[in-house]
Formats: C-alpha cells, sequence, structure tokens
C-alpha cells in the first residue's frame, strides 16, 4: 500500500494499478480470514452480496455486479455496449489495445 506522506494521517491511498504489485495488508488478510463466503454463482456468498448492495447503493443504482479483475471488467463494459461483430474505438495507448484485445476478439466472434 502506497501511503501520502502529505494526506492527513487518517487517509490512506492504495495502489490498484494491478493485483500483482498490490500487496495486501495485515487487515485486509484478517478480513478474507474472517469473512463470510459461500457460492456467488448461486448468489449465496453474503460477502459479495453485500459488495453489490453497498457499490449499488454509492452509485445510485438498482444493482452492482462484482467482477474479480479489470480484464472481466473491461470484457463485460465492452459486451454491455457492443453487439457481435461491432467494432469498438480505443485508443492505442489505451490498457484494451495493449493488453485485452485478443479477448475482446475471442469473445466478439459470430
Amino acid at each position: 500500500m502506497k501511503v501520502d506522506s502529505n494526506a492527513h494521517e487518517d487517509a490512506r491511498l492504495i495502489d490498484l494499478v494491478s493485483d500483482t504489485v498490490t500487496l495486501p495488508t495485515d487487515e485486509m488478510m484478517e478480513a478474507m480470514q474472517i469473512a463470510d463466503v459461500g457460492d456467488d454463482v448461486l448468489e449465496e456468498d453474503p460477502t459479495i452480496n453485500q459488495l453489490e448492495s453497498l457499490a449499488a447503493e454509492m452509485m445510485g443504482k438498482e444493482a452492482a455486479l462484482f467482477v474479480p479483475s479489470g480484464t472481466m471488467g473491461n470484457l463485460v463494459a465492452i459486451m454491455t455496449h457492443c453487439q457481435k461483430g461491432q467494432e469498438v474505438i480505443v485508443e492505442r495507448t489505451s490498457h484494451i489495445y495493449d493488453c485485452e484485445v485478443e479477448k475482446v476478439v475471442i469473445f466478439n466472434r459470430h
């Protein structure tokens, strides 16, 4: 976790650039170990259900969907806005172009 030394001592910033470089704090590890869990596909995971409800409430939306990775989130967004066979226009330096274009192609075949 990166902490901004100029910020108030209680305000901590978390670097979410990648799950491969951000290590969980001791508090995060403890929360994972004691979390109530279940099958989220069957909507039986109370922690995921609570997280989705909180996110929906914070965003003023009817519902929210937890996705475990940025790649999955990007694919869900593209597939929500585009039909199979349609083009996706992104900047050449975008993360989708650099790292995920092959996934978009695979999931967007006719």
